[in-house]
């Protein structure tokens, strides 16, 4: 085990929102790897939750899995206040939590436009303007966004794409409202990555995602968390209000 006093997080308390598995599973151990404390939030998966915040455990941090519906015009926020409490701070929020609706533009229900929105834009917007009643100068928000909030390659994802667009202009907002105390807004869009929800070698259409890629591969869910990683580092801190599309050459 590596030193905590060695590593780029020390000292630092992380919260990640729909960190029981994929890409939030990821983002969660990769920062405590790198020696955060780790609170992360899941909505049923309550196992996957739990073996998660035990590999955390492992490496010698705290950990937390909290019970929280990014749905709700008040879990998001709740879980920030715990995490500070549970931790006695918070440096690091990663807006990971999402769904991905799709299907023909006539069957959307303004029922899962509301739901859509709410778990994409509200409750990132409503969780880091609690983190930054936490956050000391140095903190960092990271928001996971999508590929297809800029192109979309074909029918079928037109709330999904709007609501992930959505992300830009809440970074970019979040960078300069809080940026005179130092603390950092970003956005990493992933493209096709194999996890759960999308798996490599057995989605559906994927290998026309494949087709898509420049590189001719799905992304891991560690290569974007490696990415979240360096923005929530020491070496992230003057990078803030970017996005950083990371999709193979998708969208190039």
């Amino acid at each position: 085990m590596t030193p905590t006093s060695t590593l780029p997080l020390s000292g630092k308390a992380a919260l990640v929102t729909g960190g029981s598995r994929g890409i939030g599973a990821a983002v969660a151990r990769r920062l405590a790897a790198d020696g955060a404390d780790v609170a992360l939030t899941y909505v049923s998966a309550e196992g996957r939750a739990k073996e998660v915040a035990e590999d955390i455990r492992a490496t010698g941090r705290r950990a937390l899995a909290i019970q929280a519906d990014s749905a709700s015009a008040t879990d998001p926020v709740e879980a920030v206040h715990r995490t500070a409490r549970e931790f006695g701070r918070l440096d690091i929020l990663v807006n990971n939590a999402g769904i991905f609706p799709n299907g023909p533009l006539a069957d959307v229900t303004v029922a899962e436009i509301d739901r859509t929105l709410a778990i994409h834009v509200r409750a990132a917007l409503l969780g880091a303007q609690a983190a930054a009643g936490h956050m000391t100068d140095g903190g960092r928000i990271v928001t996971i966004g999508s590929n297809l909030a800029e192109r979309v390659p074909g029918p079928g994802i037109t709330l999904y794409a709007a609501s992930k667009s959505a992300l830009s202009g809440l970074t970019r907002g979040l960078a300069r409202d809080l940026g005179a105390r130092g603390i950092t807004a970003n956005l990493v869009q992933p493209g096709s990555t194999d996890t759960e929800m999308n798996p490599a070698d057995s989605g559906a259409r994927a290998d026309a995602q494949r087709a898509l890629s420049a590189l001719g591969r799905y992304g891991t869910p560690e290569g974007i968390a490696a990415i979240v990683a360096h923005l929530a580092g020491p070496d992230g801190s003057g990078t803030t209000g970017s996005v950083f599309t990371v999709d193979g050459g998708t969208n190039a």
